[in-house]
C-alpha cells in the first residue's frame, strides 16, 4: 500500500510539472501552428479548388495524368538524392577530419564551413555562374590545357554543384554530433585486439554515426527537394524542377489552384520518401543501423 501511495503520489506531483512544461512550450506551439500548419491547411484547401472556388479533384488528376508532370516530379527527386548523396561523399570525410584535429582548428574549420551561410543564396548562386560561366575560370583552365570547355550552366550538373556547397553544412554538423558522441576509446581497443583500421571504421565508427546520416540525409534532401533560388539561377529553365513549376503556375499562369496542388503533391512525396527512409535504417526497438 505504501509503494502505491508513493507512485499515486509521484503521478500526482508530475501533472504540475507537465503543465508547466506545456505552458513553456506553448509560445513554440502557436508559432509552430501560425507559420506552418495554418498555411499548409490553406495550401490543401486550395488544391481542392478550381479558379472559381468550386471544389474538384480536377488538379491532382491533371497532375497526375500528364508524364510531363511526372517527369518534373522524378527529377526533382533525382536531384534531392543526388544533392544528398554528394553532400555525404563530401561532408563525411569532412567531418572525421575535423573530429580528429584541435578546438582552435575546428573552430576555424567550421567558420569555414559555415561561411556560405552567412552570404545571401542569390549571391552564392551568382559567384557560381561566375566561376562556371564560358569566360570563368574552371572554362580557362580547360582552355590553358588545349581542352574544349564543357557546358557547366543550365543543366543538372551546376545545380548538382552549387546546391552541394549550400547544403554541405546541414550535413556536417549532425555527422559532428554524431561522431562526437563516439566514446574516444573504443577504436583503440579494438585495434589493441587486433583490428585493422579499415575494419574499426566499417565496424565501429560508420554505425555509431548513423543517427547523424540519417538526420543530414533528411534535412539535406527536404531542403534540396523544395529549394528554388539555386535551381533556379544555375539551372534556368531548361532544368524543370517542382518549385520552379510552382512559382510559374502561381506568376505567370496564376493558376493558384493548380499551384497548390503540385506543392502539395511535392510534400506528400518527399515525406513518404524521408518516413520510408528512416524506417529503413531503423531495427523494431528504433536503433538506427545499416542492412
Amino acid at each position: 500500500m505504501a509503494a502505491v501511495g508513493r507512485l499515486t503520489g509521484g503521478a500526482r506531483l508530475s501533472r504540475p510539472r507537465r503543465r508547466t512544461g506545456l505552458l513553456l512550450a506553448l509560445p513554440a506551439i502557436v508559432i509552430f501552428a501560425a507559420l506552418f500548419v495554418a498555411p499548409l491547411f490553406t495550401l490543401v484547401a486550395n488544391s481542392f479548388r478550381t479558379q472559381t472556388g468550386a471544389f474538384t479533384l480536377g488538379n491532382y488528376a491533371r497532375f497526375l495524368g500528364d508524364p510531363f508532370y511526372r517527369d518534373v516530379l522524378g527529377n526533382t527527386l533525382k536531384v534531392a538524392a543526388l544533392t544528398t548523396t554528394g553532400c555525404l561523399l563530401v561532408g563525411y570525410p569532412f567531418a572525421l577530419y575535423m573530429r580528429a584535429r584541435s578546438p582552435r582548428v575546428r573552430n576555424r574549420l567550421a567558420l569555414l564551413l559555415l561561411s556560405p551561410l552567412l552570404i545571401s543564396m542569390v549571391i552564392r548562386a551568382y559567384g557560381w555562374l561566375v566561376v562556371l560561366g564560358p569566360n570563368g575560370p574552371v572554362a580557362s583552365a580547360f582552355q590553358a590545357l588545349g581542352l574544349t570547355p564543357p557546358q557547366l550552366l543550365y543543366n543538372d550538373t551546376a545545380v548538382l554543384i552549387g546546391m552541394v556547397h549550400v547544403m554541405l553544412a546541414y550535413m556536417v554538423l549532425p555527422l559532428m554530433g554524431s561522431l562526437d558522441r563516439i566514446d574516444p576509446t573504443l577504436v583503440p581497443a579494438a585495434k589493441g585486439l587486433g583490428a585493422s583500421g579499415w575494419t574499426c571504421f566499417w565496424r565501429i565508427t560508420l554505425p555509431l554515426s548513423a543517427p547523424g546520416m540519417l538526420a543530414g540525409a533528411m534535412i539535406v534532401f527536404s531542403l534540396t527537394a523544395s529549394s528554388f533560388v539555386t535551381p533556379a539561377i544555375l539551372g534556368g529553365p531548361k532544368v524543370k524542377l517542382m518549385p520552379y513549376f510552382v512559382y510559374t503556375q502561381a506568376t505567370t499562369t496564376l493558376d493558384w489552384p493548380y499551384a497548390a496542388a503540385i506543392g502539395f503533391v511535392l510534400v506528400v512525396v518527399t515525406t513518404g520518401l524521408l518516413l520510408g527512409y528512416s524506417r529503413l535504417l531503423r531495427r523494431g526497438n528504433g536503433e538506427v543501423v545499416f542492412g
